[in-house]
């Protein structure tokens, strides 16, 4: 990958460097204690776990409901869950692109989606012009693969995107899990013949099983059957489960398939393996997977000529992922009383390195400050990610509280009482016993 995509990489290096280099009394941030209440302060949006703890650890920040800013810790964090899935996107043959968010009206009248889709933001330009806010981008990838594929010889083929999606969802909820602004992945795929749709659909779920695992929420999430509607029999979602999900899903004791609530109402018995054992559960689409025929191709005379001459209409699929909405869900699955438990692949650091600042007339306050400091350079010689705490305002009781709620996977604390012993005290975020290691060993802690 690194061959086949330099700039790809000199981006991520670059904020790997910047994010690599962090003082925590320079960190862009605020934090207060989460009060787990049952109704955010707005009015507007429900709360939910996830929201109260990424607000109140720093990461977010609600400009109006349904919209957030994210600041340099969920800023981080955003990256590493826009990594993961750019990579298995790569991996499954998607070509990344970008498309634009405004879109002209006369795309979404030729879909017939303008007048009948009602979270469509829609904008007027100059003179009598209209325009679309694009909530997804069939309007906009159709037209641009007309341009690009002719023959049976250009298919398949996939495209992505990560981008921004506007929707004017009614009531927006929950923090992250129901926006009206929020960044998502696209991706469409272009095939010859509905077998070849077939077999890269039963890829793509297993790759969208690969995705939510590297983020975390592997165990959690089903492949939950929902309506097709206009394009085929079943489309699916994938749902992880969390009381604040605001759909219901019903999970087959036997075969461990979800159907969600409409199709359980029209099949009682379960489409997959046929029994009628079920659980129910609430949960977040964290993410979706149409066969989408020729419901957009059709529209825009996206057709090919086939190896006998004919010609044919392109068949799609698309595949969604919210990105946001992934990150809420994470910590919906993830946290304690006390704040965030941040899988290792996603956290916005590695190490959360707290210096201890020692008594008053010890004469140990610059063996401490010395200490902390080569451990921090050590550690980014090393590549690892890390937060240090050179904060002096602060007591151990403070930091160590606000260390639970950001919630980075090891917490390294440098004391005049851990320097007596020549050691570092280290936690891990989600266990609740700590050890002493020796500062000559604490390198391979984390090879």
């Amino acid at each position: 990958m690194d061959k086949a995509f330099p700039r790809l990489r000199a981006r991520d290096d670059l904020f790997t460097s910047f994010i690599n280099h962090m003082l925590q009394s320079k960190l862009f941030y605020k934090t207060n204690k989460p009060s787990f209440a049952s109704e955010l302060r707005t009015g507007e949006e429900k709360s939910a776990i996830s929201n109260e703890l990424l607000v109140n650890a720093g990461f977010i920040d609600q400009l109006m409901a349904g919209v957030y800013s994210f600041l340099p810790l969920g800023f981080s964090v955003l990256k590493n869950v826009e990594n993961i899935i750019r990579k298995n996107m790569i991996d499954a043959g998607g070509q990344e692109i970008l498309m634009p968010v405004l879109q002209p009206k006369e795309n979404w009248i030729k879909t017939g989606r303008w007048n009948n889709l009602d979270v469509l933001f829609k904008v007027n330009g100059s003179g009598d012009k209209e325009y679309a806010l694009g909530p997804t981008h069939e309007e906009v990838v159709s037209p641009l693969a007309k341009k690009n594929v002719f023959s049976y010889r250009d298919l398949p083929i996939s495209v992505f995107q990560i981008q921004t999606k506007f929707r004017d969802e009614l009531r927006a909820k929950s923090g992250l899990l129901r926006t009206r602004e929020f960044l998502m992945k696209d991706l469409y795929s272009f095939h010859a013949n509905q077998e070849d749709l077939d077999k890269y659909y039963e890829k793509m779920i297993k790759v969208y099983f690969n995705i939510f695992k590297e983020l975390g929420i592997g165990k959690q999430t089903y492949l939950t059957l929902a309506s097709g509607g206009t394009f085929s029999k079943y489309s699916h979602e994938f749902q992880m489960v969390t009381d604040a999900g605001e759909d219901i899903i019903y999970i087959c004791n036997k075969c461990k398939t979800a159907v969600n609530k409409e199709i359980k109402n029209e099949t009682p018995a379960c489409p997959n393996c046929s029994s009628d054992s079920f659980v129910e559960k609430k949960a977040v689409e964290v993410g979706n997977i149409f066969k989408l025929g020729t419901k957009y191709s059709l529209p825009f005379d996206l057709k090919f000529k086939d190896s006998d001459g004919s010609e044919k209409p392109v068949i799609m699929g698309c595949y969604g992922i919210g990105l946001g909405r992934s990150i809420g869900a994470v910590v919906e699955a993830s946290h304690d009383e006390k704040g965030i438990i941040w899988p290792k692949e996603i956290a916005p650091f590695l190490v959360h390195l707290i210096e201890i600042n020692p008594s008053t007339g010890s004469g140990q306050a610059k063996k401490v400050k010395a200490t902390a400091e080569k451990i921090y350079q050590d550690l980014q010689k090393q590549g690892i990610q890390v937060l240090y705490d050179d904060r002096e305002d602060k007591s151990a009781g403070e930091k160590f509280a606000e260390a639970d709620l950001i919630g980075i996977p090891y917490r390294i604390v440098v004391s005049e009482k851990t320097l007596a012993k020549n050691s570092v005290e280290v936690k891990e975020r989600n266990k609740k016993s700590t050890k002493l290691v020796k500062i000559k060993q604490l390198s391979k802690l984390f090879k």
